[in-house]
């Protein structure tokens, strides 16, 4: 299966918004104004996965000054700084039929190429217990349960130093 990684045009927030609302929680899932106001924002950092020309996954988030995330991330792009020195993770999504078959580590790889390239020192992302080993295989260490209480979950912060 070819999987091709390209940034994401204002005219993926349909097809994104639907992933993410098959991939997370109601609470947890981004809406259609939120996807587009996050398009608009991160044109570096919102990149999609492509199989035979549909979008099949996505990986998106600011950049900010912050080692880890804060819940006012999620809620407004203007916290969005290109001249950070993180790329933060919102979100990894994969629709399900794609899953477990590497989409979702090729958009990571990716999104690490890209920050690498723009001087970053890091990524930083939160996620879910069972994941934590997920992101440890990138080179993101656990530091510990994050402050975010975003969709009322728990949340441990995970960052990869570049």
């Amino acid at each position: 299966m070819g999987v091709t990684i390209r940034k994401a045009a204002l005219s993926d927030v349909d097809v994104v918004t639907a992933i993410e609302g098959v991939c997370f929680p109601p609470l947890e899932a981004a809406g259609h104004e939120a996807m587009q106001k996050r398009l608009a924002a991160f044109h570096q950092s919102f990149l999609v996965a492509e199989v035979d020309g549909k979008i099949v996954g996505f990986i998106d988030g600011c950049i900010t000054a912050q080692k880890t995330i804060t819940d006012d991330l999620y809620h407004s792009v203007a916290k969005h700084d290109e001249h950070g020195a993180y790329q933060a993770i919102f979100g990894l999504a994969v629709r399900p039929e794609y899953q477990h078959q590497r989409v979702a580590a090729v958009l990571m790889e990716a999104l690490i190429d890209i920050s690498r390239k723009a001087g970053r020192m890091g990524l930083t992302l939160t996620c879910k217990e069972r994941l934590i080993p997920f992101y440890e295989q990138f080179g993101y260490v656990c530091l510990g349960l994050a402050k975010s209480t975003h969709g009322d979950a728990v949340w441990y912060d995970m960052v990869l130093t570049l």
